[in-house]
């Protein structure tokens, strides 16, 4: 198991399942995105650059984006909270996720690291 791995499965069981679930997701929808362990935290990271992290803070998972100024779908599922460039999708719970605004805003963040749209 690499370190990001060891982050998620060493997380308390309620985040645990939320970090897992958003793996999943991650993982389903941009393939080619690689799991790095940076910052003492999960990153996905699409043609050597950094595209999403994976954060449990407090009592919430966040998946934030690294240009999220660039992302331009779903914008008001977003958190800043005290960031002048990062948004993130905030969750305290597995039921708050909606997959299809995750898997929308994946794709928009893969396009905009790729100048091109995700099919």
């Amino acid at each position: 198991m690499n370190p990001a791995e060891d982050y998620i499965f060493n997380q308390p069981e309620h985040y645990r399942g939320i970090l897992m679930h958003l793996q999943h997701i991650i993982e389903k929808t941009l393939p080619e995105a690689d799991l790095k362990f940076k910052y003492k935290i999960p990153f996905y990271y699409i043609g050597g650059r950094p595209c999403c992290y994976l954060n449990q803070s407090k009592d919430y998972v966040d998946l934030g984006f690294w240009n999220a100024a660039h992302l331009t779908i779903h914008l008001e599922h977003m958190t800043t909270e005290g960031r002048k460039m990062m948004k993130s999708l905030r969750y305290t719970s597995l039921e708050e996720i909606d997959d299809a605004i995750l898997i929308a805003v994946l794709k928009d963040a893969f396009a905009v690291k790729h100048k091109k749209f995700y099919k």
